[in-house]
């Protein structure tokens, strides 16, 4: 019995993965294709998604990954700023600016976790739940980095794009499946001083850990 539930469970999973890999969705067929199965198990598979929203199907019949699955990802936001924190508030602090933990939201970054330190007589304010374009602002900036591939990327310094007169410099974070995302700080400076890219990096590669 145990190994059977597995094995559903494991299918289920699967096709979770394929929809949300598609822009298209799938069809039974291409399913059944996909996992090896025949399309009665893939009919029993949408059937149970479908019921906990996870899968919808459309009126051309092609499977689509469902709301549901937008409600269990807001359930991330807490554990990801979570295990985020301890970095966040040691760079903070080490730098005296506001440091951030940035993710990718559909075509935006969304910061969901943000530090500001306890020492400076001013820092840029800078709240969680602020979003910008992923291609303005260094967070966003770092994110379409890595996804070029090309190596390990570094950090990524702006000036200026998202607020008049302030800096930003972040750095990717790299090997944490199903996030996408990038650690930063946001400081008032004419320029940015440079131990402060090395810093977020290692921060970055921190809040990485941290999430594995």
């Amino acid at each position: 019995m145990t190994a059977e539930t597995s094995q559903t469970l494991d299918r289920g999973l699967r096709v979770l993965k394929l929809l949300a890999d598609t822009d298209h969705g799938l069809t039974v067929t291409e399913l059944s294709h996909k996992l090896g199965v025949n399309r009665t198990v893939v009919y029993r598979l949408l059937a149970t998604l479908e019921q906990h929203a996870l899968v919808r199907r459309d009126l051309g019949g092609r499977a689509r990954v469902g709301l549901g699955v937008l409600r269990l990802g807001r359930q991330v936001h807490p554990l990801v700023r979570e295990a985020a924190m301890p970095a966040l508030r040691s760079l903070a602090e080490d730098i005296g600016a506001t440091a951030h933990l940035t993710l990718v939201d559909g075509a935006e970054a969304l910061a969901v976790a943000v530090v500001e330190p306890s020492w400076t007589d001013y820092h840029v304010a800078y709240r969680a739940g602020f979003r910008h374009p992923l291609d303005r602002g260094a967070a966003g900036k770092a994110i379409l980095s890595a996804r070029q591939g090309a190596g390990e990327p570094g950090y990524t310094l702006t000036r200026g794009e998202l607020e008049a007169g302030a800096c930003g410099a972040a750095a990717p974070l790299l090997g944490v499946t199903g996030v996408e995302g990038s650690v930063g700080v946001v400081m008032l400076a004419d320029v940015v001083p440079e131990r402060v890219g090395t810093r977020v990096m290692d921060a970055a590669r921190e809040v990485a850990e941290a999430l594995r």
